[in-house]
């Protein structure tokens, strides 16, 4: 009874820092649901391309630049790091079982942390190039940190930009294809490789931007900073349903929501009851709909973007 009377007495400030996770959490639903639309691949090394851009940002921040050389620093190694994940791991296993690849994203994940461990140190970096988002806006009588509103935003404008890019463009239709069916695509003339690192090349993107938009919520980065939130919203795409892009998106949103808002409701001798009560609420959904939250009647688990 306690635990629901805290939670149905949260108020408007707490809706506001849960909306602004789930914007964040629905912008990593994004990048990990078109890897895997296209890839077929679940890549957990994907939470590792955003501490290495928070780490760009960190070095940025450090050594006084300005704060769009930071971002553009951040950009600029996460896509170098995602192209190059692709070329030298994914692609020579591209013809393995997924199992195979799944492990690869494992190893690339720890490979990639014990890198940032032992160059720069367990205790962290502070990237804070960006702290002035953390202010708020007075709307109604409710202060409401101004990210919350940018990184909702973002991840409406992204997720808007993606489903143009898939419908309305060459590429974005050679990626529905591949999606559907790798082989049959390329036998119609479909070029693989363009369209796998079309696909990588917006992930990394989109993993630079969650970069930006995280370490203005939590300016202290270290090695395994990002690696919680890449769990959660694994679970929440799965949640949605990895079948369809928006359903994805949307199940990712949901998770950063739930756990922004219950991070925020309970108080602290109950927090670390949080990831139990996420999880046990991912099961029960998956009992009741083993097709997704968000996916449509009808549709098959695995199909594809």
């Amino acid at each position: 009874m306690t635990f629901v009377a805290t939670v149905l007495g949260a108020d408007w400030q707490t809706l506001a820092d849960a909306f602004g996770l789930g914007g964040i959490y629905a912008l990593m639903a994004v990048g990990i649901g078109l890897v895997f639309g296209v890839l077929r691949l679940v890549n957990f090394a994907y939470g590792q391309l955003v501490m290495a851009g928070a780490y760009a940002l960190a070095f940025a921040y450090e050594r006084g630049w300005p704060v769009w050389v930071g971002i553009i620093l951040c950009f600029a190694v996460v896509v170098t790091l995602a192209v190059a994940m692709d070329w030298v791991v994914f692609r020579p296993l591209r013809g393995h079982s997924p199992a195979v690849m799944l492990v690869a994203t494992f190893a690339v994940a720890f490979l990639m942390q014990s890198i940032a461990l032992l160059w720069f140190g367990p205790l962290g970096k502070i990237a804070a190039s960006l702290s002035a988002l953390n202010q708020p806006w007075t709307i109604s009588g409710v202060d409401i940190r101004k990210i919350s509103i940018v990184a909702t935003a973002v991840a409406a404008g992204c997720l808007l930009a993606l489903v143009l890019l898939l419908g309305r463009t060459r590429v974005g239709l050679h990626m529905r294809a591949a999606a559907l069916d790798f082989q049959t695509a390329r036998l119609l003339g479909v070029r693989a490789n363009r369209v796998i690192g079309s696909a990588v090349l917006v992930s990394g993107l989109l993993a630079a931007t969650v970069a930006v938009m995280l370490t203005v919520q939590s300016p202290l980065v270290t090695p395994d900073f990002a690696l919680r939130d890449t769990i959660l919203v694994l679970a929440g795409v799965v949640l949605g349903g990895m079948n369809r892009l928006i359903s994805a998106t949307l199940g990712g949103f949901a998770i950063g929501f739930a756990s922004g808002f219950l991070g925020g409701a309970l108080p602290t001798n109950q927090s670390q009851y949080l990831p139990s009560f996420l999880f046990a609420a991912v099961i029960l959904v998956l009992l009741i709909r083993p097709r997704g939250l968000f996916a449509r009647a009808g549709q098959q688990a695995v199909e594809r973007v």
